[in-house]
């Protein structure tokens, strides 16, 4: 299931745009969970997760080029779709890396190609998988929703995006931190995190996009600030 967000001030057009998500879905045998925020400034203060982003430009206060901007410092790679009525902003889409414009008011028609091409960047940015053997068979998830592994004696917690109840499992942290990639970073020696996760770095912890709060060792702190200042680009 792919996590849809829309960030949209006006009702009527987000509802347009769940209509189309809900007819493209039904045609083409996907599925979506879709969340509507009507602020960029609820979208900045929140920063939720998505694998596609629908964002309005043009809305009262905090626009939806300024949220764009704050997303491009922690988060390069989810696909970002303006819906606007300023095609003249377009030019200024390039500076954030929008996959694409779609131009208000949204019809079904127009919609089908522009969702087409997002999701073909969602299998790119998505589709990475790793299998956690558990009691009741093989669990295959996406990389992307793993938020953070711990261990607690000789179990491995895996938490996971949109999910209450961390996944339980036996094994070592040095094995999941092998399968999940270079995107991870130890903070403690208990505890590996997604950097693609992070929503916020403090001086002895970061916040997850859950709202967990993970605190760094003393003897890893350096070097997880360092790597999370390098994934970021320079932004912590």
């Amino acid at each position: 299931m792919h996590r849809i967000l829309i960030v949209e001030d006006t009702p009527a057009e987000a509802d347009a745009l769940v209509a189309c998500l809900e007819r493209y879905g039904s045609e083409r045998g996907v599925s979506f969970r879709v969340e509507r925020l009507s602020s960029a400034l609820d979208f900045m203060e929140r920063r939720p997760s998505a694998d596609l982003i629908f964002m309005d430009i043009d809305m009262p206060g905090v626009t939806g080029m300024e949220a764009a901007e704050l997303l491009r410092t922690y988060d390069a790679e989810t696909p970002l779709v303006f819906v606007t009525n300023l095609a003249q902003y377009a030019v200024h889409g390039y500076a954030v890396d929008a996959l694409d414009f779609i131009v208000k008011p949204v019809s079904y028609q127009d919609f089908v190609p522009h969702m087409d091409r997002a999701m073909r960047a969602m299998a790119r940015t998505v589709g990475r998988t790793v299998a956690i053997p558990t009691g009741e068979g093989t669990r295959v998830v996406r990389v992307s929703d793993v938020l953070y592994v711990d261990i607690l004696r000789h179990d491995i917690y895996y938490h996971l995006a949109g999910e209450p109840d961390a996944v339980r499992v036996r094994g070592s942290i040095k094995a999941a931190e092998a399968a999940l990639g270079q995107d991870f970073v130890r903070i403690a020696a208990s505890c590996l995190v997604n950097m693609g996760q992070i929503r916020m770095v403090r001086r002895e912890s970061v916040v997850m996009a859950n709202g967990d709060e993970l605190f760094f060792s003393r003897a890893k702190r350096r070097e997880a600030l360092e790597a999370i200042n390098n994934y970021a680009g320079g932004s912590f």
